[in-house]
């Protein structure tokens, strides 16, 4: 018997498309050179004729004007130059996660000073903190107590930074949990 597997689109995700030389499809354009200069209202045909001439592409940069602007540039370097600034928009964008630090409602003094640092270190980095208690057995019927422990942990972590709340303290299930944040 014979196995057939899906082929996989591997292709990598692709960014703004530009319509270049042949592609573009309006009868008139706007002309810019690779200086940045105005040439004029052209037909599409003289554009590409000045294009070759001074060995460039013509590049639809703003297809939605009236008439549509073109450019007169290295369609090659013109693409890198995008991907670099893409690249590096992605790689400057803050990522906030989300840690979290599991509490319990017997829990000792010196666990609960090891998860107060550990918290504080988390919200020192900028990410969010989810704390969470999970109620097993007879717990579950005094989940007031969580509850309780869990105020009085934010209460501890707001003497030294000022926090705001993104969840409140919830209970769903066998769970108590809050979602806290630090105020920048």
């Amino acid at each position: 018997m014979r196995i057939h597997y899906k082929r996989r689109n591997l292709q990598k995700p692709q960014g703004i498309q530009y319509r270049v030389n042949e592609k573009i499809n309006a009868p008139e354009v706007r002309v810019i050179d690779d200086e940045g200069n105005f040439l004029g209202v052209m037909k599409l045909g003289a554009a590409l004729d000045k294009a070759r001439e001074n060995e460039l592409d013509l590049v639809e940069v703003s297809p939605k004007e009236e008439p549509p602007v073109c450019r007169l540039l290295d369609y090659g370097s013109f693409k890198y130059q995008k991907e670099k600034e893409l690249r590096q928009q992605k790689a400057h964008a803050k990522k906030v996660e989300v840690k979290g630090i599991r509490l319990s409602v017997k829990m000792g003094a010196h666990d609960e000073d090891v998860r107060k640092q550990q918290a504080l270190s988390f919200l020192e980095g900028g990410q969010k903190l989810k704390i969470e208690i999970i109620l097993r057995g007879r717990e579950k019927a005094h989940g007031e107590l969580a509850i309780k422990k869990i105020s009085d942990f934010i209460a501890a972590l707001q003497e030294k930074y000022t926090l705001y709340t993104e969840q409140e303290i919830k209970r769903q299930g066998g769970n108590v949990s809050a979602i806290v944040g630090r105020k920048a």
